[in-house]
C-alpha cells in the first residue's frame, strides 16, 4: 500500500467467512460448488453470503407492495354498537382521533401503520436496485437505512395489536364487539412480507461493488 492509494481487503477476499449463528471467524476451506462447511462451534451451514439473498428479498418486497394495497383501501376493523355495525379503514381511524383531539393516539397509528410499511417497501426497494445497477454512491446512507428498516420493523404491528385489544375488551355480548376485517390479514401479510424481505437480504452485498 502507497501513501496515495488505500486497499481495503475483505475477510472473503482473503479467505474468510463470519458465521451467521454464533459470529465466529472460520477460515474457508470450500474449494467445489456442491460443497458445503459447516462452523466447528455451532455447527450451522455457512456462507459467503446469504444464499439467493436479492431473489428473496425481491420476491417478499413486491408482495408487500401489492398487499399493501387493500390493506390501506379495505376495512380493517368492525364495530357493532347495539346492533348497528359500521367498517372504518387505517385511514378512519386515523381521522377519527384527530377529530376527536386524541392527536397523539393519531398521529402514531399514523406512523405506525402508514409512514413506517411505505418506508420499509421504498428504502428496501432503493437498496435492491442500488446493488442491482451498482449504484456506489450513498453507500453508507444506505446502510444506516437498512439498520433502520430492521428496528423499526418490529413496531409495524400496532394496528393489529388494538384491535386484539380493542376485540377483547369491547365484547359484551349483543350490546358492543369489535371484530378485524378483511384488511387485517392484509396488513399482517405486509409487516411479514417486508420483516422477511429484511432478515433475507445480506447488507454486506451493498459493499461487494
Amino acid at each position: 500500500m502507497n501513501s496515495n492509494t488505500e486497499t481495503v481487503q475483505t475477510a472473503m477476499a482473503a479467505g474468510y467467512m463470519l458465521c451467521h449463528d454464533c459470529g465466529k471467524l472460520i477460515q474457508a476451506t470450500i474449494t467445489g460448488a456442491g460443497e458445503r462447511q459447516v462452523c466447528p462451534r455451532c455447527h450451522s451451514t455457512l456462507h459467503f453470503r446469504f444464499p439467493n439473498s436479492i431473489t428473496k428479498s425481491w420476491a417478499l418486497i413486491i408482495c408487500a407492495a401489492i398487499l399493501i394495497i387493500p390493506a390501506n383501501v379495505l376495512p380493517i376493523m368492525y364495530v357493532d354498537f347495539l346492533g348497528t355495525g359500521s367498517y372504518s379503514t387505517i385511514m378512519d381511524g386515523i381521522i377519527y382521533f384527530f377529530h376527536s383531539g386524541e392527536y397523539g393516539i393519531g398521529l402514531i397509528i399514523f406512523f405506525a401503520s402508514v409512514l413506517v410499511p411505505v418506508f420499509k417497501i421504498i428504502g428496501m426497494t432503493m437498496i435492491l436496485l442500488s446493488i442491482h445497477f451498482k449504484w456506489k454512491s450513498w453507500l453508507r446512507h444506505k446502510a444506516i437505512m437498512f439498520r433502520v428498516i430492521q428496528f423499526i420493523g418490529r413496531w409495524s404491528m400496532l394496528d393489529i395489536f388494538v384491535i386484539a385489544v380493542m376485540s377483547a375488551l369491547l365484547h359484551f355480548g349483543v350490546l358492543t364487539s369489535t371484530e378485524a376485517a378483511p384488511a387485517a390479514s392484509y396488513f399482517t401479510a405486509v409487516v411479514v412480507c417486508s420483516m422477511f424481505a429484511a432478515t433475507a437480504f445480506d447488507p454486506r452485498l451493498l459493499w461487494d461493488a
